[in-house]
C-alpha cells in the first residue's frame, strides 16, 4: 500500500500546483512559484495529503465566522478568510533536497494541498517505519483524538461512548479502547460504521440503542441531535467532551430537563491548543510525533475510504465535502505511479 521508501518520483519538469478555495463552493488548482531553498529548509515532493471534511467543508461553504478568521489559520495557510485561501494540514511527502538527515525520508507536515513546497526542516516530522504514507495522513486526526482524550481524562475500566462515527470519532474510540478494561461504544446513524468499529475493537450502536450511564462521552458528529444523544448516554456527574466545531451555525443545547440535577459537565476540546495541565511539558511537535506512533496498526487503513488524483480535486471536492456523502478519510494522490 502506498509508495516504497526507496522509490523516487521526479517532478522537475512539472510546475508545482496548489489547491485554493476561491469563493463559496468554488475551488481550483493554481500554479505556484518555486521558492529558492534557504538554509534550514527542505524541499518536499508531496505523495499524499488528507482532506479534513469538517474544517475544509466549513471553508468551502463559506461558514467560517469572522470572529474566527485569525484563530482558524492553518500553520502554512496562504491568503485570508473568507477567500481566497490555500488551506490544509495533513501532508505526507518525500524530502528531496536540504537537510541531509531528512533527504530521502518520508515526512508529515501541516502543509496544504500542494504538489511541491519548501519549509523549515524543523516543521517536518519523519514518518516512523512500518507506517504507510497513505495511513500517515491520519496523523492530524489522531492528534485531535489524542487531545480529546487528554481533555476527557478516561480511566481504566471506564464505559465510554463516542457519538459520531466519522474518522475523528473512530480514532478517539480506537485509542480509548486500548486503555485496559475500557468498554467503548461508537454511536452513529449510519449502520455501515458497525463493521469498521468492530475491526477497530470497539462496539457499535444506533442512537436508539445507545447505552446509558456511561462514565465518559465524546461527541464528534457536528450535529446538535448528536449532542442530545451524548447527554442521554452520560451517567450522573459525567463529562461530555464536545469535539465538534459548528462554524457560524447556531446550536441549540439540551440544557433543560435533568442536565443540572444530574450535574453533567460539557467540556470543550480543540486541537489548536494543548490542555493547560500539559503545556509546560508538551510541545506541538511532541504531540504530533506521538500521534504518528499511534498509527502503527494496519487496521487503521480501513479509515481511508476514498482516493482522488490531485488534478481531479477541484471536480471531486464538492462531493467529498458534502455532509451527506459517506466519506471517512479522502486521500489526495499526487502521483498515480505510487498506487
Amino acid at each position: 500500500m502506498g509508495m516504497k521508501a526507496n522509490e523516487v518520483v521526479s517532478h522537475d519538469t512539472v510546475q508545482p500546483q496548489a489547491l485554493w478555495y476561491v469563493g463559496q463552493e468554488l475551488c481550483k488548482l493554481e500554479t505556484v512559484l518555486r521558492n529558492d531553498l534557504q538554509p534550514g529548509e527542505v524541499l518536499v515532493h508531496t505523495l499524499y495529503s488528507g482532506i479534513s471534511r469538517g474544517t475544509e467543508g466549513l471553508i468551502f461553504r463559506g461558514e467560517v465566522p469572522r470572529s474566527e478568521w485569525q484563530r482558524m489559520r492553518a500553520p502554512f495557510q496562504a491568503g485570508d478568510f473568507p477567500f481566497p485561501v490555500k488551506y490544509g494540514y495533513a501532508n505526507v511527502g518525500r524530502v528531496v533536497e536540504g537537510d541531509p538527515d531528512l533527504v530521502g525520508r518520508i515526512v508529515f507536515s501541516l502543509f496544504p494541498h500542494q504538489s511541491e513546497f519548501t519549509l523549515p526542516s524543523a516543521s517536518c516530522v519523519p514518518v516512523p517505519e512500518g507506517i504507510s504514507p497513505e495511513r500517515a495522513v491520519l496523523a492530524a486526526n489522531m492528534e485531535t483524538a489524542l487531545n480529546a482524550l487528554w481533555d476527557g481524562k478516561p480511566s481504566p475500566g471506564d464505559h465510554i461512548c463516542v457519538v459520531g462515527g466519522g474518522v475523528v470519532g473512530l480514532l478517539t474510540a480506537y485509542v480509548a479502547g486500548r486503555i485496559p478494561g475500557t468498554k467503548v461504544t461508537v454511536i452513529d446513524t449510519n449502520p455501515r460504521r458497525a463493521a469498521i468499529a468492530e475491526a477497530l475493537g470497539v462496539s457499535f450502536a444506533l442512537p436508539e440503542d445507545a447505552p446509558r450511564d456511561q462514565d465518559l462521552v465524546f461527541h464528534t458528529s457536528a450535529n446538535p441531535r448528536g449532542l442530545a444523544t451524548a447527554f442521554s448516554c452520560a451517567g450522573d456527574g459525567t463529562s461530555v467532551v464536545e469535539m465538534s466545531w459548528y462554524g457560524a451555525q447556531d446550536v441549540s443545547l439540551p440544557l433543560g430537563a435533568d442536565f443540572h440535577s444530574r450535574r453533567l459537565k460539557l467540556v470543550s476540546s480543540q486541537v489548536g491548543t494543548i490542555p493547560f495541565d500539559r503545556q509546560s511539558r508538551w510541545t506541538f511537535r511532541r504531540r504530533l510525533e506521538t500521534a504518528l506512533t499511534l498509527l502503527q496498526n494496519p487496521v487503521l487503513d480501513r479509515l481511508v475510504s476514498h482516493c482522488v488524483p490531485f488534478d481531479e480535486l477541484p471536480r471531486q471536492l464538492p462531493d467529498l465535502l458534502n455532509k451527506a456523502s459517506d466519506v471517512l478519510t479522502a486521500v489526495v494522490v499526487y502521483d498515480q505511479s505510487s498506487r
